[in-house]
């Protein structure tokens, strides 16, 4: 008895210190994902799309390293972190892609999982807000009014996944939080639109009035 206990003693110890390893490995690649992912929307923001993609593709590469670092411990690959990064990864594409106005890259060709692409390409419609206003500050209507379709877009795939949180991750709850910001956006845009017009009218009026008075001698 004693040395059968000794024997599962030391085979549970190989186990958890492959396990830990794995989970040790892995861990540091999702923060670095993370902030791979914010460096690339930050880049993207500023109009920087060869950066983006750059950072995208270093932020693919630990994507791919925590998958082979945890194929053997698929408790910990669930656990929550390699999610999290997936989900920026997602949130990241989504938003470099829409801002170039090419079509979304799906699921597999990011090699992530449906919970956490929806959960990413819900939190990029935060981010095309920003974008937005961005775009508004320039007075470029036409083009916020396409960025509002993506969003709307988005948002109407988004309402049609009433699964639960524990199968979608929280998804629900994200919807919720983008449906806010696409209203909000809205508004902007709308208010933003009358002022312009409002505008605009006032200047031919004006340009009206003065083609109308009288020449001084």
């Amino acid at each position: 008895m004693p040395e059968q206990i000794d024997a599962i003693g030391r085979e549970a110890i190989e186990y958890f210190t492959l396990k830990h390893a794995a989970r040790e490995s892995a861990l540091p690649k999702s923060r670095a994902t993370i902030r791979l992912c914010a460096n690339s929307i930050r880049a993207t923001h500023r109009h920087e799309a060869a950066a983006a993609e750059k950072l995208l593709a270093q932020a693919a590469a630990l994507i791919a390293e925590m998958e082979q670092d945890l194929q053997s411990h698929r408790d910990i690959y669930f656990a929550g972190f390699v999610q999290d990064a997936q989900k920026e990864y997602a949130e990241a594409c989504t938003f470099a892609a829409l801002t170039q106005h090419r079509p979304l890259p799906t699921p597999k060709e990011l090699s992530i999982g449906y919970a956490a692409y929806l959960n990413g390409i819900a939190e990029a419609i935060g981010e095309l807000r920003r974008y937005v206003l961005d775009q508004l500050r320039h007075s470029n209507i036409e083009s916020c009014e396409i960025f509002l379709n993506y969003m709307d877009d988005i948002y109407a795939v988004l309402i049609t996944v009433d699964f639960p949180d524990a199968i979608t991750g929280g998804l629900r709850r994200t919807t919720d939080s983008a449906r806010g910001i696409l209203e909000k956006t809205r508004g902007d845009l709308t208010a933003a639109a009358i002022q312009l017009q409002l505008q605009r009218s006032m200047r031919e009026l004006q340009e009206g009035l003065q083609q109308h008075l009288p020449v001084d001698q």
